[in-house]
């Protein structure tokens, strides 16, 4: 078999996987606590593809527009972090596990930091 010919066939990716891949690496990520879900509301409702969105996830959103994948991460984090390395840190690792994983270009990965985690306050 020669490099220029290809097996017969072709292979697909459920949006689940690209749910699962982005949410994962950003578990991963120091400094990050929890996923949020995502909130809804009418914006959500009314926004261009809504009715057909399959690519949402706990704290995770991704949209497929010309082969290229946009990400929306809802995330609260450690209280003591610096929030703009920790979000820069989360857009550059999903975009590495996304375009390494499964080959896709990523257009957008948005951070969207929805609360930060204080540990409780010690009973006196």
């Amino acid at each position: 078999m020669s490099d220029t010919t290809r097996p017969p066939g072709k292979t697909t990716i459920a949006p689940s996987v690209l749910l699962t891949i982005a949410r994962l690496t950003t578990l991963d990520i120091e400094g990050v606590s929890r996923m949020c879900p995502i909130p809804g509301g009418v914006n959500r409702i009314f926004a261009p593809g809504a009715l057909n969105q399959r690519g949402s996830g706990e704290g995770v959103r991704i949209r497929i527009e010309d082969d290229r994948a946009y990400t929306d991460l809802s995330v609260v984090l450690d209280h003591d972090v610096n929030v703009r390395e920790v979000s820069r840190n989360i857009q550059n690792d999903v975009a590495r596990a996304i375009s390494e994983m499964v080959g896709m270009e990523v257009g957008r990965v948005n951070v969207h930091i929805e609360d930060i985690d204080y540990p409780p306050e010690a009973e006196v």
